[in-house]
C-alpha cells in the first residue's frame, strides 16, 4: 500500500521537510544524528544539503568531501534551477515509488535520485565549457552508483531512475519531462559513428527493467517499453513495445501517463514490428 508523504512544491518546502524530518529521525535514531547535522550544516539551505550529501557519497583519495561540496555549492549558486529540478525529482519519486517513505528517505537512500543530482551538476558544468570536470564526475557517479550518464545528454524534469543500478544513457540521448526508467536500462548507440546516435524519449514514458534501446530512434510520448525488450525502431506515442526485437502490442494505449501509473504488465506481443 502506498504511504502518504508530503510532496514538496518548492525549494523552501523541500528544505523545511528535510529539516523537520531529519530532527525527528535523529531523535529516533541518535546514531544518525551527527551525519544529519553535518548534512544540514550551520546555516541550512537546500544547496548545502545536496552539496554535502553528494560530497560525502563521491569523495575519494583525490577529491575529499569538503572540496566536492564546495564545488557543488558553487554550481548550485551559479545555476539555481538545478535545485528546482531536484524538488521535482523528489516529488515524482514520492508519487510513483510505493517504497518511498518521505522526502528525507528519497534524498538519503534513493541512489537513482542521487545519481541524477550528480548528472545534473555534470551537465551544467559541461554547458559551462568545463567538459573535463563534467566527465570526471560522470566517472565518479558510475563507480559509486553504477549509473553511467554522459553529461552532454539532455534529461528533463520530474524524472525517476528507480533502483537505478546498471542504467546507461549515451551522449546524444534526450529524455523529456515526466519519464520513469527502471534498473539496468541502456539508451545506447549502434556503432562507433559520431553524431546524433542515441534514443529520444518522449514525455511520460515508462521504460521497464533491463530494456535496451539502441540508435537514434524515437519513443513517443506516453509510450511504455516492457522489461527486457530490445527496441531498434521508433515506438509511436501511447504504444506498448515488448519483446526481442520489440513489437507493438495492440490495444495497449489506454494509460494516459505510464510513467506515473507505473503499470508494467501487458499482453502477448503482436506480429507487427515496432515502428
Amino acid at each position: 500500500m502506498k504511504r502518504t508523504a508530503v510532496q514538496p512544491n518548492s525549494v523552501e518546502e523541500l528544505l523545511g521537510v528535510l529539516t523537520d524530518s531529519s530532527f525527528e529521525l535523529a531523535q529516533r535514531e541518535p546514531i544518525l544524528g551527527p551525519a544529519l547535522r553535518r548534512l544540514a550544516g550551520p546555516a541550512p539551505s537546500l544547496a548545502g544539503w545536496m552539496a554535502r550529501l553528494l560530497g560525502g557519497r563521491l569523495a575519494d583519495a583525490d577529491l575529499n568531501a569538503a572540496r566536492l561540496a564546495n564545488l557543488f555549492l558553487g554550481q548550485y549558486r551559479h545555476a539555481p534551477r538545478l535545485l528546482e529540478l531536484a524538488v521535482g525529482d523528489v516529488a515524482a519519486i514520492l508519487r510513483r515509488d510505493p517504497a518511498s517513505r518521505g522526502a528525507l528517505d528519497v534524498v538519503l537512500h534513493h541512489k537513482g535520485f542521487q545519481a541524477l543530482l550528480v548528472h545534473r551538476l555534470a551537465s551544467s558544468l559541461w554547458l559551462d565549457n568545463r567538459q573535463d570536470l563534467a566527465r570526471y564526475l560522470q566517472e565518479m557517479a558510475a563507480r559509486v552508483f553504477s549509473v553511467d550518464i554522459h553529461p552532454a545528454c539532455h534529461i528533463g524534469a520530474e524524472i525517476m531512475l528507480d533502483h537505478a543500478t546498471g542504467i546507461v544513457i549515451g551522449e546524444t540521448a534526450e529524455i523529456a519531462d515526466g519519464v520513469s526508467i527502471m534498473q539496468n536500462v541502456t539508451l545506447g548507440g549502434t556503432g562507433k559513428h559520431a553524431g546524433d546516435r542515441h534514443p529520444k524519449i518522449g514525455t511520460g514514458v515508462l521504460i521497464g527493467a533491463g530494456a535496451v534501446l539502441l540508435g537514434n530512434i524515437s519513443v513517443g510520448a506516453r509510450a511504455r517499453i516492457g522489461a527486457g525488450s530490445v527496441v531498434l525502431r521508433d515506438v509511436p506515442a501511447g504504444a506498448t513495445a515488448v519483446g526481442v526485437p520489440a513489437r507493438i502490442l495492440p490495444g495497449q494505449g489506454g494509460l494516459p501517463l505510464p510513467a506515473e501509473d507505473m503499470e508494467h504488465a501487458g499482453r502477448e506481443p503482436a506480429c507487427a514490428p515496432a515502428g
